[in-house]
């Protein structure tokens, strides 16, 4: 059996907020830790079914970036629940409220720069 590892380093400020995010893979061909300004990690629990999540950014990520980071997210997450069980209906309106999503937060941002 195959075994692969990820590694994730958070350095934390005085106050323990995220200062620096770095993670690698065991089967990466990066040679160093890759850094990142934020991160989603899920696992679920079947015993409790429920997820246990842990999601952490880093001081210096702005919100634009934090709205393009969900808009992946989201529409990531419907691209995998389309292989895991070919449900394409639900598939297309999570990437539709993924479109809506951005476009909504797009046209907040217009707004608050006038």
């Amino acid at each position: 059996m195959n075994k692969s590892s990820i590694s994730i380093d958070i350095h934390l400020d005085e106050n323990k907020v995220p200062d620096q995010i770095n993670w690698s893979a065991s089967d990466s061909t990066a040679d160093a830790m890759q850094p990142a300004k934020s991160m989603m990690v899920a696992f679920w629990d079947a015993q409790d079914k429920s997820a246990l999540r842990i999601d952490l950014w880093t001081k210096d990520m702005m919100v634009d970036e934090m709205a393009d980071f969900y808009y992946q997210t989201f529409m990531g997450m419907a691209d995998t629940f389309q292989r895991a069980t070919q449900q394409t209906e639900l598939v297309a309106e999570m990437k539709a409220y993924a479109k809506d999503f951005y476009k909504k937060f797009r046209d907040i941002q217009l707004k608050e720069n006038k």
